[in-house]
């Protein structure tokens, strides 16, 4: 199951990572950034070569959900609907 989270960019162009999504991760540890149009994703080198494909269209269908969310058009359901969905993606 995937998490989302919401974090800001500062004036340095720093980005923090939210303190719930650095688990698994240690400090010090290496990262590529791949941008793709307006999408950043974030990968650790250990699995740089793993699902880019997928991780570029699960980028994509996040950012559609958050337009949708932003515009009103979201439907609300039970966690065991969303997760039965999210499994389609």
């Amino acid at each position: 199951m995937s998490d989302i989270s919401v974090t800001r960019m500062s004036s340095k162009g720093q980005i923090v990572i939210p303190r719930e999504m650095r688990t698994g991760f240690t400090e010090g540890e290496k990262f590529v950034v791949i941008r793709s149009g307006n999408r950043l994703i974030l990968k650790s080198v250990n699995d740089f070569d793993e699902n880019i494909a997928e991780d570029l269209r699960f980028a994509e269908r996040t950012e559609e959900a958050l337009k949708r969310y932003e515009r009103g058009k979201f439907k609300e359901m039970s966690k065991e609907e969303f997760l039965e969905e999210l499994e389609t993606w």
